[in-house]
């Protein structure tokens, strides 16, 4: 599978995401812990309800230039509403993260957390595999849990992530970093 394949699905599997969330309890966002979102693309309209309701202060988007085009805030746009942006662009369906972009995001996050208090919206197209790779590298440091407990934790907040076996590699890669730099030799 190419690079051609997501972007010609792009616009179908984002119909298909609305119609998830219209016809079953699937949400469009869930919240993880007092911190993190983990949601679909962040559409302009739900901006308001992001910042005002849900104390957004930054935005971690996993999804590449195309995806974001043409319903979503640009970072300039975000930054009116007070909220910081961070692209660490993924290729939708056949990628995981680089083990540079989960150090990022996690960083981004803790970051987030630490000077505003407020939450942080990690999105992709769907919130099921991209920007859950991330969520759950997030877990594992703070929680100090191994992957599959941090896979399980998010799960319980959102039962619709879909972590894949390239997800899962850069997941597991992660953790034994962490357990690499730890002092004791373990994250956990």
């Amino acid at each position: 599978m190419s690079g051609w394949f997501p972007k010609a699905f792009f616009f179908p599997t984002l119909a298909y995401n609305v119609l998830m969330e219209k016809l079953t309890s699937r949400a469009w966002y869930s919240r993880i812990d007092e911190t993190v979102l983990l949601g679909a693309l962040p559409f302009r309209s739900m901006t308001d309800e992001l910042v005002e309701n849900e104390n957004v202060k930054g935005v971690i988007t996993m999804n590449e230039d195309y995806e974001t085009r043409y319903f979503v805030n640009t970072a300039e746009e975000w930054e009116k509403f007070g909220v910081r942006q961070l692209r660490l662009d993924t290729m939708d369906m056949i990628a995981a993260p680089s083990q540079e972009n989960l150090t990022l995001g996690v960083r981004f996050i803790n970051e987030i957390k630490k000077t505003t208090g407020g939450s942080v919206y990690v999105h992709c197209k769907a919130g099921r595999t991209r920007s859950a790779t991330v969520v759950a590298c997030y877990i594992m440091e703070t929680r100090r849990l191994d992957p599959e407990a941090a896979f399980e934790f998010v799960r319980d907040k959102r039962p619709h992530i879909w972590i894949r076996e390239t997800q899962w590699e850069a997941i597991r890669t992660y953790y034994a970093n962490l357990c690499k730099n730890h002092p004791t030799g373990s994250a956990v």
